[in-house]
């Protein structure tokens, strides 16, 4: 369509969660309108009332903002706009393009098996019957689709797709209740918010063909298609619970961040040459939905935590104490506000090795625990006379030092070793254990930088009382 600015869409349907693949397809639909200037639009589907609750749809909202995929308009909702569609419909009846089905449910189901016997699909008596033999009695309401020829699919993705039209039956549209039926909700929405690329999964491939009949008969523009691989775990089958995490709430909780996300989640069914690691913008600017790949994509845990490694190394230090400290609160130890300027200290010292916000956690701990330190049973036994008296020394070194920093500590503590003519290793674990008292610590001198002189000291203290 290059006379009309790119119009793309989300249209999610509340079901209790947003799968990392609606995630996906989002992120290219988003991805796809910023590259070529256009709007991405959402579209709850809501139409089935049982399980479209404020809280479902809310899931999806949370969802979008929390992976920074936010609309260009207010979301449109599919229910709402029932009125809509069966307005449609009835230019449709107008027309001659549709018509009135009244087969009983005996009748329809009599037809079904006949289709089945004979290899054929499910064809209604009424299709060309006059108006003036209507019976009085509920009806449905069908698309007359052609029933020779073939409907192509000059999809983005999968290639040119034929479908012969003798294999696609007469599409409901209006059931007997007066509901509309999903195939036409999406294409009077789609059409009425003026998507111009209907980007979603492969498994509505079959749906473009029956799609593309509503558009014939109304003389609606179609839209491009593009139909999106599945995502499989690491073992090639389709993502489920055994794979771990499904939902991308789920992501959240185990502590990747949005970036990371978005990051990794392109580069599922898409690339830029070699490139791993990329920004918005740079995704922004390479992005073309004719370079996503046909084949399904696999989730590999491995080069996720790479990526959210990356990201939790360049990401502001603030923003990530407020993150850890909210992991910590989930946890329920609560960081106390004299504390906070200690986690944000810390955060330098540790992120390196954390490939998520619960590991970044899980660093921070020991500057966060309550003196006096009760040490762990193992980490009891590393306090020999022998190491008390060598850690009591090193107390009164530190006490005299004056530049508490990574690089003066670490040659302080190399010079006390060659003093004491010993290796590090003979005090380094005693000295770890006292200041961290067993929970996760970085090197010797960034766990004294972390928790500060007076913290450091006040620890050796406390494991030290009579040591001289």
């Amino acid at each position: 369509m290059p006379d009309r600015p790119v119009v793309t869409r989300i249209a999610p349907s509340p079901t209790g969660m947003m799968h990392i693949g609606t995630a996906r397809t989002a992120l290219f639909n988003w991805l796809y309108a910023r590259h070529t200037g256009g709007k991405f639009l959402i579209r709850v589907e809501d139409t089935d009332r049982e399980r479209s609750t404020a809280e479902a749809v809310q899931v999806i909202f949370d969802g979008m903002k929390w992976l920074g995929l936010e609309p260009d308009e207010e979301p449109v909702f599919q229910f709402a706009r029932a009125d809509r569609h069966r307005e449609v419909v009835q230019t449709m009846l107008e027309r001659g393009a549709a018509y009135r089905d009244f087969m009983t449910p005996e009748e329809l189901e009599a037809e079904r098996e006949a289709a089945r016997a004979e290899g054929r699909v499910v064809r209604s008596p009424w299709r060309d019957s006059s108006p003036n033999d209507a019976p009085d009695r509920p009806f449905a309401v069908r698309l007359k689709a052609p029933q020779t020829g073939e409907t192509v699919v000059d999809d983005q993705v999968k290639g040119r797709v034929v479908f012969q039209n003798e294999h696609l039956d007469d599409l409901i549209l209006l059931r007997t209740d007066g509901n509309p039926t999903y195939n036409l909700a999406v294409v009077v929405d789609d059409h009425d918010m003026g998507v111009t690329h209907v980007i979603r999964g492969d498994d509505h491939l079959n749906n473009a063909a029956r799609q593309t009949h509503i558009y014939q008969a109304m003389d609606w523009e179609v839209p491009v298609w593009a139909h999106l691989p599945m995502i499989h775990g690491p073992d090639g089958k389709k993502l489920s619970k055994r794979h771990g995490a499904q939902a991308v709430s789920e992501f959240d909780d185990m502590g990747y961040l949005p970036e990371a996300m978005r990051n990794y989640l392109a580069k599922l069914g898409w690339g830029h040459g070699d490139d791993e690691i990329f920004s918005d913008e740079q995704a922004i600017g390479w992005f073309d939905i004719k370079d996503v790949v046909s084949a399904p994509a696999r989730l590999d845990w491995d080069k996720l935590n790479h990526v959210n490694n990356h990201y939790i190394r360049q990401a502001e230090v603030d923003r990530l104490a407020a993150l850890v400290e909210g992991v910590h609160a989930g946890r329920g130890l609560k960081v106390r506000a004299a504390l906070r300027p200690v986690l944000a200290r810390t955060i330098p010292l540790v992120r390196d090795g954390a490939k998520t916000l619960l590991e970044l956690a899980d660093a921070t701990v020991f500057v966060l625990r309550e003196r006096p330190l009760e040490l762990p049973e193992k980490q009891q036994g590393l306090l020999t006379d022998e190491s008390r008296g060598r850690l009591a020394r090193l107390r009164d070194r530190l006490a005299d030092q004056a530049a508490w920093e990574v690089p003066a500590l670490e040659a302080l503590i190399r010079g006390f070793a060659e003093s004491e003519g010993v290796g590090i290793g003979k005090f380094g674990p005693a000295l770890r254990a006292v200041l961290s008292g067993g929970s996760p610590a970085p090197d010797l001198a960034g766990a004294l930088v972390a928790l500060g002189k007076d913290e450091s000291l006040a620890r050796l203290n406390d494991a030290l009382p009579n040591a001289a």
